[in-house]
């Protein structure tokens, strides 16, 4: 990848380049979509660690090894480019190929249904990123356990408000951007802060118990799929639906699907055989001729927008907060 951070240079502008696959864009692959490729990792509309400015510029405020740091992603004539600030920022650029797919082979995916193939073909420049950072994506999805994901949202974005600390970068990083807590100020949270947040003991005790070793599960980013998720299913409190919304990020795993989610089998089943009523293990056979690739294609069907019809009102908001 061209072009590093060097201090005292506040920023750098880097070509994304390298990985498995070539640049999106070039050499006949399709052009590279933003917002589909970084979408998940986005916690609700006012995620205070992630931004979508009205250029089209992806803009994402992390922890990483190395320290605290902005980037700001877009593509400029079919070319991604990135630019990035603070402590971590050349991290941030070293792993700004990963980020945007080019570890990713959309290549190997084989459509096996017309959904599937239609969505496939409108959806080209999807590729499964690859952070390389498992806290980011453990924390928030533990707060997303038993809840709705507006509550999730909120929980999140209060904690990393009040506990984290502004963006690096200069008068242009979006307002309102924060990177979030390091594993100590987690750990460190009151009980009654953990209550304002609406966040049940429980789960907080799920997260603290994660930030004590959070040095041990960051290794799970460098280990394969099967293997990161075991590592993070050590910890009480994560299980195989937690696992695999943090790896399907963290480690780009094409082929991690999620289970003991209260939507996705319904979802898959009715987009792929009609019933509404299909549960995990149904799922799994009806993924099965996407061995290797269960993941995306379970992406593509969420894209797809077909849904079974509503039949029961929507999931009611829990609040503790005024317990």
């Amino acid at each position: 990848m061209a072009g590093r951070f060097t201090p005292p240079t506040p920023t750098t502008r880097s070509t994304v380049r390298g990985g498995h696959t070539p640049v999106p864009g070039q050499d006949g692959t399709a052009p590279l979509d933003l917002g589909l490729t970084l979408g998940p990792l986005r916690r609700g509309p006012a995620d205070p660690t992630f931004r979508v400015t009205p250029d089209g510029s992806v803009w994402r405020a992390s922890r990483t090894p190395d320290g605290p740091g902005t980037i700001r992603l877009t593509v400029r004539d079919g070319r991604p480019e990135a630019e990035a600030w603070g402590a971590g920022a050349n991290w941030l650029l070293d792993n700004a190929p990963a980020l945007l797919g080019a570890e990713d082979d959309p290549t190997a995916f084989v459509p096996r249904h017309k959904l599937v193939l239609a969505t496939h073909r409108r959806r080209q420049g999807l590729r499964l990123t690859r952070t390389g950072l498992v806290m980011e994506s453990l924390i928030p999805s533990v707060l997303e356990q038993k809840v709705t994901a507006d509550e999730a949202y909120r929980s999140w974005r209060l904690l990393v408000r009040k506990y984290g600390e502004p963006a690096p970068g200069p008068a242009t990083v979006p307002d309102g951007m924060y990177v979030m807590p390091d594993a100590r100020t987690w750990t460190q949270i009151p009980s009654w802060e953990w209550h304002r947040a609406n966040v049940d003991g429980k789960r907080s005790a799920t997260i603290v118990r994660a930030a004590r070793v959070a040095a041990r599960l960051e290794e799970a980013a460098r280990m394969d799929p099967p293997a990161a998720r075991k590592r993070l299913e050590l910890i009480p409190g994560i299980g195989p639906w937690t696992s695999a919304e943090t790896i399907q990020r963290s480690n780009g795993a094409p082929d991690e699907v999620t289970t003991g989610d209260l939507h996705l089998p319904g979802i898959i089943g009715w987009a792929l055989a009609g019933d509404r009523t299909t549960d995990d293990e149904a799922m799994l056979d009806l993924l099965a001729p996407y061995a290797g690739q269960r993941h995306r294609a379970a992406r593509l069907i969420l894209l797809s927008g077909r849904v079974p019809p509503r039949r029961a009102p929507r999931m009611t908001p829990g609040d503790i907060t005024a317990l």
